[in-house]
């Protein structure tokens, strides 16, 4: 919990810098697309996630996968907030910033991510539904879903936006009730 509190106090000073970088150059969308696809990289590619975040590797060999591995794939602002990161030993943060940048550009579009956990899958039906409600509730542009799935939830589903969290699955619901009955039955 500390390391996460601490690497996103590190983490938003970079994604609004590189946010008022996409500003200026009017190239929200191609610094937004280049994130997305910078995330869809270090996901697929664990040997280079764990080298970038290899305290271990020097600067200069970060610099030169950069160079190499990303640099082709992405637009030259990126490519050189990812040297300046390198440069400044934050690199390890990158998976981090890449996640506070999106979330300040969603909020820029008034689009809310919301993270729903369910105990089964939810269909495409259930999911429209869903977004409906919470667009009604939120008053947000558009809202994009982050769905995971937990079986421990027994049935029903947790949702997560912001500072919220509402609470419909099952085993809430029976903590609830063991929370009630232990007040209520005192010996």
């Amino acid at each position: 919990m500390a390391k996460d509190l601490m690497a996103s106090k590190i983490a938003t000073p970079y994604a609004d810098a590189l946010l008022d970088v996409a500003k200026s150059t009017s190239s929200i969308h191609t610094i937004t697309s280049d994130v997305n696809n910078l995330r869809d990289l270090l996901a697929s590619t664990k040997m280079l996630k764990n080298y970038l975040n290899n305290p271990l590797a020097g600067v200069k060999a970060k610099r030169e996968i950069i160079e190499k591995i990303i640099s082709p794939e992405v637009s030259l602002p990126m490519s050189n907030f990812l040297f300046l990161l390198a440069d400044r030993k934050r690199i390890n943060y990158l998976e981090t910033i890449t996640e506070r940048y999106l979330e300040l550009v969603y909020d820029l579009a008034n689009i809310k991510i919301v993270e729903v956990t369910s105990a089964n899958q939810i269909s495409e039906e259930q999911q429209q539904l869903l977004t409906e409600k919470l667009q009604s509730m939120t008053n947000a542009k558009e809202i994009k879903l982050l769905i995971t799935l937990d079986s421990t939830l027994i049935g029903g589903f947790l949702i997560k936006t912001n500072s919220q969290v509402i609470d419909l699955s099952i085993k809430g619901q029976i903590k609830e009730l063991a929370s009630h009955l232990d007040s209520v039955v005192e010996f």
